[in-house]
């Protein structure tokens, strides 16, 4: 049985090559094949997990010889999630690799530890595990119609619900509290779990929450936002593709 960061030679495997959080793309499909026909280092390639049986093979692209076409992670959000979320952790492996290049506590040089899958420093010999970054979002209605939000970098009008980085010393219905308090002006009530989502851009969790309205007037914070409104159920502007944690908190709302 594979376990997580084996090396291994194989003559069929899919194939991770990240770079930020880009991903190489062979017609819009993760490639599938051995390392000898697509002229890999399979010797360097590590395993992050298995699907439909395969093997699942994570590089850096900068350890490979040949320019390959890369797409966007967010490109294959519609992939079945078991894959996308292997693809995800490739992404986030590779982000690993790249910003804990040195020790923090000692400033030793990091390297690869590939039991642990963790960047160890060759003087302390500290292990430095992925950072993640923990991030709720909520989705908060009022009756027959949800709050909707729109960033500036968002595209093509764009609509999503409310979400924000965890502070220290919070609990995570704090941070919904505050997080929709500080970026629209009201105050929720019910808040409620709903489900979880690793997001590789770079490295973060997203912890997804259903809230009710409870008071305040709609004030959007335009230091954060473009807009931020009401939407009736029947009436939703654009909003975030599907395959995304926000979509289903979308589509949830929307059918309760």
């Amino acid at each position: 049985m594979l376990k997580k960061g084996d090396i291994i030679r194989t003559q069929d495997a899919y194939w991770c090559v990240v770079s930020g959080s880009d991903v190489w793309l062979d017609n819009g499909a993760l490639p599938f094949g051995s390392a000898e026909a697509f002229n890999l280092p399979e010797q360097q390639a590590i395993c992050v997990g298995t699907y439909q049986d395969k093997p699942v093979m994570w590089l850096n692209d900068e350890q490979v010889e040949q320019t390959l076409p890369m797409g966007s992670l967010r490109d294959c959000l519609e992939y079945p999630e078991p894959l996308f979320l292997l693809m995800s952790k490739a992404v986030q492996y590779g982000h690993m690799t790249q910003s804990i290049r040195f020790c923090p506590q000692c400033g030793g040089r990091n390297h690869l530890n590939h039991n642990q899958l963790a960047m160890q420093c060759g003087e302390c010999r500290t292990l430095h595990y992925p950072r993640i970054f923990p991030c709720i979002i909520v989705a908060v209605r009022k009756q027959g119609e949800i709050l909707l939000a729109q960033h500036p970098r968002h595209r093509n009008g764009m609509y999503t619900v409310i979400a924000g980085f965890l502070e220290v010393g919070e609990t995570l219905e704090h941070c919904v509290a505050r997080e929709v308090k500080e970026e629209t002006g009201i105050e929720v009530k019910n808040i409620e779990y709903f489900g979880s989502q690793p997001w590789a851009f770079p490295s973060s969790m997203m912890m997804a929450f259903t809230a009710e309205y409870a008071s305040g007037e709609l004030t959007p914070d335009y230091r954060e936002l473009t807009d931020a409104q009401w939407f009736a159920f029947d009436q939703l502007p654009p909003v975030a593709p599907k395959g995304t944690i926000a979509r289903s908190l979308i589509d949830l709302t929307v059918s309760e």
